[in-house]
């Protein structure tokens, strides 16, 4: 019971200082309105993305979480759903923001227990939803971490929870009551991750890419950061530009058009990077599947290259 406590105490407070809270997103989704180019009603493809119609046909075959949370599940989910926060799978109680090591993937150990613990059997389709463009890109972050954990079913739902309930699939006040599994999870694979010490040495090898609303990159600091600004010659595209206004995401063809014309390629080695390894896991999986392969999520993110080297403004 202390444990639970002290994490739904963590939870709470990373989710308003972590990411800050709906209105702060509100305001950033409004500035993103005026970059937003037309898009077309080509739906976005890709091995880790479902619409809702997939998700009411398997229902009854599927893991479905809901990556908003407890509290925001509270309010309404999706009957049947069981909400994960994503700071329950990371490093957040070991210190504080901007420690070396801090919101970053869980030990082996801890992970599995933890895993098990939430029901997530990696021999089953793990389907999860957030809020789109409203939100933090927190099933992105999650699903990131569960491929990086060595599970190889793993789907997010295009237009999260308002495409889902608009496609009629029953709600609820509050999530289900997960069913413990044995899980074992033996190593994490870093193909995708990158911490600190690693972009550091090869900096000048990356194109980085800010994930985060333009206020943060200008150098305002919303969410406790020790200082302001972005990291060194960063390319800023936002987590928001990848959506429609609709919520539902950009076509493929798009979202590629976007960072090639921002002068990265596919050859490109490419770090992602928010606050806290949130938006820019979310970011780090579309790049993937549209076909920049040489992608890594900064999962220390802004939080710790700011506490201990230069930034620009």
């Amino acid at each position: 019971m202390k444990r639970l406590a002290v994490l739904l105490a963590l939870v709470m407070t990373v989710g308003l200082v972590g990411c800050g809270n709906s209105g702060t997103q509100s305001k950033t989704e409004s500035k993103s309105d005026t970059k937003e180019e037309a898009t077309t009603e080509e739906a976005f493809e890709g091995e880790y993305i479902v619409n809702a119609d997939y998700v009411k046909e398997n229902l009854g075959d599927i893991i479905l979480v809901d990556a908003r949370g407890e509290d925001a599940a509270n309010k309404e989910t999706i009957k049947g759903a069981i909400p994960i926060a994503w700071q329950y799978l990371a490093t957040c109680e070991d210190g504080k923001s901007g420690d070396a090591n801090w919101g970053c993937i869980l030990d082996t150990e801890r992970l599995s227990e933890r895993l098990g613990e939430k029901g997530l059997d990696p021999n089953k389709e793990i389907v999860l939803f957030a809020a789109a463009q409203n939100g933090w890109g927190d099933d992105g972050r999650i699903a990131w971490e569960l491929i990086a954990a060595g599970y190889k079913d793993v789907k997010m739902v295009d237009g999260g929870f308002d495409a889902l309930k608009e496609a009629g699939i029953e709600t609820a006040k509050g999530g289900s009551e997960p069913k413990a599994v044995d899980v074992k999870i033996d190593s994490i694979d870093t193909t995708h991750v990158i911490n600190t010490d690693e972009l550091k040495a090869n900096y000048d090898d990356y194109k980085v890419v800010d994930v985060r609303a333009d206020e943060e990159y200008d150098g305002e600091t919303l969410y406790g950061e020790a200082k302001g600004g972005h990291l060194p010659g960063a390319i800023h595209i936002r987590y928001t530009d990848l959506f429609q206004k609709s919520g539902m995401l950009k076509s493929n063809a798009e979202i590629t058009k976007m960072f090639e014309d921002a002068g990265i390629t596919k050859d490109d080695k490419v770090v992602t990077y928010c606050t806290a390894g949130i938006r820019s896991g979310y970011m780090q999986l579309i790049l993937e599947m549209c076909g920049f392969k040489n992608t890594q999520n900064y999962d220390e993110s802004y939080y710790r290259w700011c506490a201990v080297e230069d930034v620009e403004k």
